[in-house]
């Protein structure tokens, strides 16, 4: 049957597809929810480990384009993107460039990474990385994007205490007009972040980072957490000065966190956004209506995806979005930026796929089997 596929384990699994879900007429009121989008590839071009990143705007911009049609705003140039596993600091200035551009004439809500990846593999001095930060920084807000500061391998590794942290980040919100996202990324998703803040003990990592939050408080929007762990993100959401906002980065628990509780909610900054956005539009919908019975029941499919997509080793979680991207139809191949589709198994990506087609996000069944019997084919599971 076109629908069929066969798995390697020599199951065969008939994928049923869905009618979709329908666009919203308008972004969430209730919540603030950016996807951080991935980079399309061009398979024609030499995108092995260590070449220079080789992106298919169009395609990419496409992406976004759909983003922002289910009312999500998107979140550019993080980690989901290939920071720091593929994606080099030129290819990254040109994507802030060109989806900035494109979010101005969509109308869309856009955030973008800056981070210090310009500079070389290695030791930097805390100098040095105050100004690369300055650097791109300064390059984002001139593209009219919002500003994520993100977590920076090299002041992770040149910081003697939270006193460093303390020092460049003042710089920088002292040289931004606008408030940022902070960013705090945990070791799951790049071991060379552990320590982050200053401290390995995450009680005072989040006592160092809620000292500058505090201190700065006009200067921050929110800030993005990404530690896999719903009560402490919920415990430093409470402390958080009023007006400064908890953008979710927990792809494990978000429809909890995102519903909230009598204290508040967190708003949302997540990479498997990209992956459900129909989904994650209609829930969102469903929340402003007061209808907690649907938004329970359109997440809830979701979650043993989402839980799947980023199963350790987490990093790795970017080669399942664009296994899904090319499932559904949002580009033609494959192929990523360093090479970085074989970070998964074909029987990772197998259950991806089913887990996929139960929550509803394959909506043309044969296309998705198609592409998935040709990927099964290659990997030696004939079909």
């Amino acid at each position: 049957m076109s629908g069929d596929v066969v798995l390697p384990d020599g199951t065969r699994h008939r994928l049923t597809g869905s009618g979709g879900f329908p666009r919203p007429a308008a972004p969430a009121a209730s919540r603030i929810a950016y996807a951080a989008a991935h980079v399309v590839a061009d398979p024609r071009a030499e995108n092995v480990p260590g070449a220079p990143a080789a992106v298919d705007w169009d395609r990419t911009l496409a992406f976004r384009r759909h983003l922002w049609s289910y009312g999500l705003g998107v979140a550019e140039a993080m980690d989901t993107a290939q920071r720091g596993m593929g994606l080099d600091y030129p290819a990254t200035r040109e994507l802030i460039r060109r989806s900035a551009a494109e979010a101005r004439a969509a109308g869309g809500r856009i955030v973008a990474g800056v981070a210090t990846d310009q500079l070389p593999v290695g030791p930097a001095s805390i100098a040095q990385i105050r100004d690369a930060y300055a650097e791109q920084l300064a390059e984002v807000l001139s593209a009219g994007a919002r500003p994520v500061l993100m977590c920076s391998r090299h002041l992770a590794a040149a910081a003697r205490g939270p006193e460093d942290y303390q020092q460049v980040y003042a710089h920088l919100l002292a040289a931004s007009d606008q408030p940022v996202v902070l960013h705090w990324l945990g070791d799951m998703f790049d071991p060379a972040l552990t320590g982050y803040w200053g401290s390995a003990d995450l009680d005072l990592a989040a006592d160092a980072v809620l000292d500058l939050i505090k201190d700065h408080a006009g200067k921050v929007d929110g800030i993005k957490v990404s530690l896999l762990d719903a009560d402490r993100e919920v415990a430093l959401r409470r402390r958080l000065p009023a007006g400064v906002r908890l953008y979710t980065g927990d792809d494990f628990h978000y429809p909890e966190l995102i519903r909230g509780d009598e204290a508040g909610h967190s708003d949302a900054l997540l990479g498997v956004f990209a992956a459900i956005a129909p989904a994650a539009a209609a829930a969102l919908a469903a929340l402003d209506a007061g209808d907690l019975t649907t938004y329970d029941e359109v997440f809830a499919p979701t979650v043993p995806l989402a839980r799947h997509l980023f199963a350790a080793p987490t990093w790795h979680y970017k080669t399942g979005i664009v296994f899904l991207a090319w499932l559904t139809g949002h580009q033609d191949h494959f192929t990523m930026v360093g090479g970085q589709q074989a970070g998964r198994s074909p029987a990772h990506l197998a259950r991806l796929l089913v887990l996929a087609d139960a929550a509803g996000l394959l909506p043309d069944a044969e296309l998705a089997a198609a592409r998935a019997r040709a990927y099964f084919t290659v990997a030696g599971v004939p079909q």
